[in-house]
């Protein structure tokens, strides 16, 4: 079974919509800046990668604006734009044979936020807040699903940053279990005082308030990563519903997928080490066969230090171009490794490579050949690779295919 992407939705901090964004990544804008949904004098932390050019009311019906929060909105007109790229129209397809899989992770604070002022102000009878947050990791999926009529598989992969990943794994896996189409892949939101607080307490982001040099992985200067939000969704395809449908568009195939578990230290070398070498083996391709990494780039030195020998000893020294494009957007949670499968897959259809932006120093000792200006090269498949706090490593082999026509 073949599982093909065919449509691709992007909401990010330097663009919204595949066009937008692309241009905005090859140009290395930065979307980093002071956060502007809160007053963040009074806290430690002040960038953030904000959405900023989204108009959920221009694009949804009124009658959900009340019902959904900002990462929902933004996950169902992602998912709205996923759809409408690929061509698929859910309609005219069998409706339990289309599966909605999602990840998530950090999302969910902007509507308990939402709840606890409406706790504040109408006391112990209103929801708890607690209540609320439980079953909100299912909203994204269950309104996309209800939206489009999509009544097959559904699931919410929760695994921090690596849960875009992971969800697109498991939506393969559907389609080798019958499904015909899936939306698939994350799109997180958290910028909002409850959640920055709890962010701030997990130690790991950066406190410098120039956006040029508060997130720098694999940079001398590393000192922790700066929050965003947004991310990507995709629409997953078996090749022969592409091919029956006369899909017109076809951005790669999900060649290779693994997920694997190390220590708490976000991933050890071993852990992640061996996901990327799973995916290579499940997608049957050797390293050689790797034209771009899109790493985790997690902006701590003893983070990045592991990456970058993970990846030198798998590929070689200097053995194959490395990107974070996420410097640019901020780490996206359960939608930062989705977007870098998509902009992979990207990378693949034009041939162009994104760059790391601001990053200028990197050790010796890393000894990886980091992509800091866009690059031009053919592109015929990429390895991604994430990281969640626990222990959690996922890695994607995204492949080059050329037609959806040999399916016919």
């Amino acid at each position: 079974m073949t599982a093909l992407v065919t449509g691709i939705g992007i909401a990010s901090p330097i663009g919204s919509g595949v066009g937008p964004y692309w241009d905005a990544a090859l140009g290395g804008t930065c979307g980093i800046s002071p956060v502007t949904r809160f007053d963040p004098a009074k806290y430690r932390v002040r960038l953030a990668g904000e959405v900023r050019d989204f108009e959920p009311a221009d694009l949804l019906p009124t009658r959900l604006m009340p019902q959904t929060d900002h990462m929902t909105r933004m996950s169902l007109v992602a998912a709205e734009w996923a759809l409408a790229d690929a061509g698929v129209r859910p309609a005219e397809l069998p409706e339990y044979e289309m599966a909605v899989i999602t990840g998530a992770t950090a999302g969910g604070y902007d509507f308990g936020q939402r709840e606890l002022q409406k706790l504040w102000g109408q006391g112990p009878d209103h929801v708890s807040t607690y209540q609320s947050f439980a079953w909100f990791y299912a909203v994204n999926t269950g309104q996309i699903s209800i939206r489009h009529g999509m009544r097959g598989p559904g699931a919410v992969i929760v695994t921090e940053q690596s849960s875009g990943l992971d969800a697109v794994g498991h939506a393969r896996r559907q389609l080798r279990k019958g499904s015909r189409v899936a939306v698939t892949g994350g799109i997180d939101s958290s910028l909002c005082p409850w959640a920055w607080v709890a962010h701030q307490v997990a130690g790991q982001l950066s406190e410098r308030d120039d956006p040029a040099s508060a997130y720098l992985p694999f940079d001398a200067g590393a000192c922790g990563h700066v929050p965003g939000e947004g991310g990507a969704l995709l629409v997953l395809e078996t090749a022969e519903s592409a091919a029956e449908r006369g899909a017109q568009r076809c951005y790669g195939e999900i060649a290779g997928y693994a997920a694997t578990f190390g220590s708490r230290r976000e991933g050890s070398a071993p852990a992640l080490g061996r996901a990327a070498a799973l995916a290579l083996a499940d997608a049957g391709v050797a390293a050689a066969d790797i034209d771009v990494v899109f790493a985790d780039a997690a902006g701590q030195p003893a983070l990045d230090e592991t990456e970058a020998r993970v990846i030198a000893e798998l590929f070689g020294p200097y053995g194959v171009p490395v990107t974070a494009p996420k410097t640019m957007t901020g780490r996206l949670y359960a939608g930062g490794a989705a977007l870098d499968l998509a902009t992979a897959l990207l990378a693949i259809t034009h041939g162009q490579i994104p760059p790391t932006v601001n990053v200028r120093d990197v050790p010796e000792r890393y000894r990886i050949d980091l992509v800091r200006a866009a690059r031009s090269l053919p592109v015929r498949a990429a390895l991604v690779l994430s990281r969640g706090r626990g222990g959690f490593c996922s890695a994607v082999v995204a492949r080059e295919y050329s037609t959806v026509e040999s399916a016919r």
